[in-house]
């Protein structure tokens, strides 16, 4: 196999994609375009006004089983903040390197070597979407709908240290709580007062205690505001409150407590409105992805280790669509989310073979052999 022209993906690294940086996530967007067409991928552009455009890739479908790639567009670093790539012999550095323009140029890549191998490409679709570290509050509706004509779902997320594959994800809610009460005099007129700031200590310590640290189930209260000053009733307070957990039955069970809660303090006296709610489902183990790791792990003739992760990617969009699911597809890499993120050199072949392998058995019925033969 050809080594990897790391000078390319500097390319990609050197465009930056800030989610909120329309023009630059629409600039990497045609990027891919240009890498991913020739390769007999239709387009179908799903236009934003405010964010970068959303991408699906689609090739014909045949006989084997329909995979879904995908992967985000978006990273986290404004223009002129953390914006260029380098390397050393071990080590590429820069916005993206491993989540996950890195996680895209592995699925490239594999995607070449197919194209190379058969001539065609058929039964894989690649999703890219444009706003998933601002929680997919856009696309994740458009994954949820196409995921369900998949039989499988690849996600190019970066690998764990020794190269895990990602079997599960908790879910995620979050909530933007308003709280309204009355303003009075705290000296003169107490009693006429409606604190809203008690009201919302009252819900801080009820919502606190939703946790059970057993089931991994967490609720915070992570940023507060509220009142006038010392000598005023708070007429308004303002809370904003993260829960996640690792099953649907505790996703359930937080979910409707943290309605309860509100609902509670309504009784009190004080108006309560909330926005937000639950931003991603759990991606839990199935039977279905248990079996779909097993078929991997044939295909490549050794097991694969797996991890669960407490963070949240569109992974678990696509499982809460009944979809297998498995991520951590991309290579491996630390610092994301920091400047200094990295990926490690060596994993990008790893991944980039793995991925070959598995996708030309599933969707195109062919022998690993047969396929390092023809791209030797």
């Amino acid at each position: 196999m050809a080594e990897l022209d790391f000078d390319e993906l500097a390319t990609l690294i050197n465009c930056n994609s800030y989610s909120k940086n329309k023009a630059g996530v629409d600039l990497h967007g045609e990027q891919m375009v240009e890498l991913l067409v020739p390769l007999g991928f239709s387009l179908t552009r799903y236009p934003r006004e405010n964010i970068g455009d959303h991408l699906l890739f689609q090739t014909p479908k045949s006989v084997g089983k329909k995979i879904l790639l995908l992967g985000h567009l978006d990273t986290v670093f404004p223009p002129d903040t953390f914006t260029d790539f380098r390397q050393d012999d071990t080590w590429v550095y820069g916005p993206g390197v491993c989540d996950m323009k890195g996680g895209n140029f592995v699925a490239l890549n594999a995607l070449r070597r197919l194209k190379q191998t058969f001539g065609t490409l058929n039964n894989i679709d690649f999703l890219l979407v444009s706003d998933e570290e601002t929680g997919s509050d856009d696309s994740k509706l458009l994954t949820h709908t196409i995921a369900k004509e998949y039989d499988a779902c690849l996600v190019f997320e970066a690998a764990g240290q020794d190269h895990e594959v990602v079997i599960a994800r908790k879910g995620i809610a979050t909530f933007d709580i308003t709280i309204q009460g009355k303003a009075a005099h705290a000296g003169n007129h107490y009693q006429d007062g409606i604190n809203a700031n008690l009201a919302l200590a009252n819900m801080l310590i009820a919502l606190t205690r939703l946790t059970d640290l057993e089931q991994q189930s967490t609720v915070n209260v992570g940023k507060i505001k509220g009142g006038i000053g010392a000598n005023t009733i708070s007429p308004h307070a303002n809370m904003l409150v993260e829960a996640r957990f690792t099953n649907r039955q505790e996703q359930l069970r937080l979910l409707s407590a943290i309605d309860e809660v509100c609902i509670q303090a309504r009784t009190e006296g004080v108006q309560i409105e909330v926005s937000g709610g639950l931003q991603r489902g759990v991606m839990s183990e199935t039977p279905e992805q248990l079996d779909f790791l097993r078929q991997i792990e044939s295909i490549l003739g050794y097991a694969l280790k797996t991890e669960k992760r407490g963070g949240v990617s569109d992974a678990n969009v696509v499982a809460s669509a009944g979809v297998p699911t498995l991520d951590g597809f991309g290579p491996y890499g630390d610092g994301d989310h920091t400047i200094h993120e990295r990926a490690l050199k060596s994993s990008f072949a790893l991944r980039t073979s793995q991925v070959s392998e598995i996708l030309a058995c599933l969707c195109f019925n062919y022998k690993t052999e047969a396929l390092e033969t023809h791209s030797a």
